[in-house]
């Protein structure tokens, strides 16, 4: 499974990336989730809180909400994922980006690659 090193992540299993403020969900969430068959996600310009829930993907199994690992406003969404949520299970992370902010990229409780390994590894 693929956990690129450049990325940070959170517990609740979104990345976020530093160099252009982009916002995901990593492959272990969507291997857990199996076939994605939605996704809902705000609108462009929506302030949002650290924590807050910024939407939903859905799969055959179960309905997950999304959430900010960081405060900041919403300035693009990946259209390309909601017309083909399934899309996110060949590429979670170049392509299957959910949202893009302005803010800082950096919070308390990032983890690196590595420290994501290890946290999935012991779930």
């Amino acid at each position: 499974m693929s956990i690129p090193s450049e990325l940070k992540y959170t517990k609740d299993h979104e990345w976020i990336s530093a160099s252009d403020f982009k916002i995901g969900v990593t492959a272990f969430a969507i291997e857990q989730l199996g076939d994605i068959v939605h996704v809902e996600l705000p609108e462009v310009g929506k302030d949002l809180e650290a924590g807050a829930s910024f939407g939903t993907i859905e799969s055959t199994k179960t309905v997950s909400d999304l959430y900010m690992p960081i405060a900041g406003k919403v300035t693009a969404v990946n259209q390309a994922v909601l017309k083909s949520p399934e899309s996110l299970q060949i590429d979670p992370y170049k392509n299957g980006w959910l949202i893009q902010f302005s803010g800082s990229a950096e919070a308390p409780g990032l983890m690196s690659a590595k420290d994501y390994a290890a946290f999935i590894a012991d779930h």
